[in-house]
């Protein structure tokens, strides 16, 4: 995968009053490609296409430079107290993306440039917690190592969190380009996690994401940096051969991983589900995905905001589960499973 460079970058005047704002529109006057301006980084216009997928897919390859107004942390369980907001949006194309439907009608990338009023607002959490430790999640909205050459941000948020006693950061990532991060002084306060997934899974459902061999490896790379390693594998999903997929995976992430990672290693388990919503949208932006989302063939369950989502059935999940966590404990003796959803 070559690194996500946008078609056309836009700037909230105030963005320029900080220096990252100031760094990348003088970086991008040399580029060529095209620079706008919006009043907002909520409310861009003016992006290219006559139909909405049209629309959708130059959005996708549109980046927003802003400033972070809203301070105010969401809330990030299970993975985290609160999520760190450092980007939203990806340039990833996987059919089965939640964000699919939380970004709606503004699918753009968009970077946020006040880095030390968010840096401020993460240590209030911290103090307001303490003595407990706080986690902080930056990849719920976006995958922030696919616009680290962009902006750097994550560099500098893992060494402010490598400064806090009791501040811990996390995110996943599906892309492999870490190598600027690798000398990062973390002080082992950053779980670098990537998301993996059976070769089935990558290939018809994870387009403009980094090949699976190229994360696996870009894994190695951080664990041999002393970073914690984690693992998220999501969503899990019944195909023909589900159960040779991921077994394959995990021997193939075996072998792969230096030793020294393995005292320190975490997985994440979350099994496909979907909205009505959410199956409109993805039909809508992906015509042709292969992706099952068959509502006889699934349970209800009550999610968040009152919003049904359809699940596998019961013995499917268990039989997931089972295979799974099973394969994990074999394989990673000492490894620790957080969570099976």
């Amino acid at each position: 995968m070559k690194l996500f460079q946008p078609d056309r970058i836009y700037f909230e005047p105030r963005a320029l009053e900080y220096p990252l704002g100031k760094e990348l529109y003088q970086r991008y006057l040399k580029s060529g490609i095209p620079i706008l301006e919006t009043t907002s980084h909520n409310q861009v216009r003016g992006i290219p296409g006559e139909t909405e997928l049209q629309k959708y897919r130059h959005a996708k390859n549109t980046l927003v430079v802003g400033v972070r107004r809203t301070l105010t942390f969401d809330t990030s369980k299970p993975s985290a107290e609160y999520a760190i907001p450092l980007a939203t949006g990806c340039m990833g194309h996987c059919h089965y993306c939640y964000l699919q439907t939380t970004m709606g009608k503004r699918p753009y990338v968009r970077v946020y440039v006040n880095l030390e009023d968010i840096f401020q607002s993460a240590e209030k959490y911290i103090q307001e917690r303490l003595p407990e430790i706080t986690r902080f999640e930056a990849a719920c909205t976006s995958d922030p190592v696919g616009i680290e050459h962009i902006t750097g941000s994550l560099k500098k948020a893992i060494e402010f969190m490598g400064q806090q006693e009791r501040g811990r950061l996390r995110f996943v990532t599906k892309y492999s380009h870490v190598d600027s991060m690798l000398d990062a002084k973390h002080n082992r306060h950053t779980r670098f996690r990537f998301s993996i997934n059976a070769d089935h899974v990558v290939k018809y459902f994870e387009p403009g994401t980094d090949p699976l061999h190229k994360r696996i490896e870009a894994a190695g790379k951080v664990a041999r940096a002393g970073y914690p390693l984690g693992f998220i594998i999501a969503p899990l999903i019944r195909f023909d051969g589900w159960e040779e997929g991921y077994t394959h995976l995990l021997k193939n992430l075996r072998k792969a991983l230096p030793d020294e990672s393995f005292a320190d290693l975490t997985f994440e388990l979350i099994t496909h589900r979907f909205t009505k919503t959410a199956k409109q949208i993805i039909q809508e932006h992906y015509p042709k995905t292969p992706l099952d989302m068959n509502e006889d063939e699934r349970e209800k369950k009550w999610g968040r905001y009152g919003r049904t989502k359809y699940v596998y059935p019961l013995q499917a999940r268990m039989e997931l589960k089972e295979h799974m966590e099973s394969s994990i404990q074999q394989l990673f003796p000492e490894a620790e499973i957080l969570y099976f959803t």
